[in-house]
């Protein structure tokens, strides 16, 4: 595990962007991609940047059940607006948010997973340790499925939608074998208030009641953390 310190979330994201750029660099063609305001600061300096995705593939992490891709609160629209619009990839994966057969949209994710291998997976974190919609308690052997979101988390989406009716209840989301199948991760956290749940994950006991403490046992992760974020670790 690689810890990088940051002083803001700006400088967070600069940093994230050379991960990606040096990835590229060094031959990754399959790039997982994580949607909510974590990531948002990487896309942005990658948008301003000169790499060139339009050889690579692109999976995103999960959306929403029930939400169609030009929704403004889609993740197939977050992604489209945040990074595509600027660095299009030869192919862009996000699951059909629109088809409510799951059992459809699980095996067709889960094969694009398998035929298209990621290199470089970025994540975020939630307060209650979820990665993707992986909510606490979800099996580590998981792969993609579909999640009944937790209050918690419907509560912190609430703050993206017009009335906290509004949120969906459902999402497709990648599973935790899936996203410990890629071969480098990157997760980035910022601020205060995510301070003691990345110490219960990146220090604490690996339990399936917080998700990320799972990325403990992958072979390359990198953390970025900006100094609140980072604040309760041992270091």
């Amino acid at each position: 595990m690689r810890i990088i310190i940051v002083k803001n979330i700006e400088a967070g994201g600069k940093k994230g962007a050379q991960i990606f750029s040096e990835a590229l660099a060094n031959g990754a063609k399959v790039f997982g991609l994580a949607t909510g305001s974590t990531p948002v600061t990487t896309y942005q300096a990658l948008a301003a940047s000169d790499v060139d995705f339009s050889n690579s593939v692109s999976i995103n992490l999960d959306e929403y059940v029930g939400l169609t891709p030009d929704n403004s609160q889609s993740y197939h629209y977050f992604m489209q607006k945040n990074l595509f619009d600027f660095k299009p990839f030869k192919k862009s994966y996000v699951p059909d948010g629109t088809n409510l057969d799951a059992a459809e949209v699980i095996d067709q994710y889960n094969h694009i997973i398998e035929t298209n291998p990621i290199d470089l997976q970025i994540l975020g974190i939630g307060q209650n340790g979820h990665i993707g919609f992986n909510e606490p308690g979800t099996p580590f052997d998981s792969e993609t499925h579909e999640v009944a979101l937790s209050q918690s988390t419907i509560n912190a989406n609430s703050r993206f939608f017009s009335s906290p009716e509004e949120v969906p209840q459902k999402a497709y989301s990648m599973g935790i074998a899936s996203i410990m199948g890629a071969k480098q991760i990157l997760l980035e956290a910022f601020g205060e208030k995510k301070a003691q749940i990345i110490k219960d994950a990146l220090q604490g006991p690996v339990t399936e009641d917080v998700p990320a403490s799972v990325l403990q046992q992958h072979p390359d992760l990198t953390v970025i953390l900006d100094e609140s974020a980072a604040s309760q670790l041992e270091l």
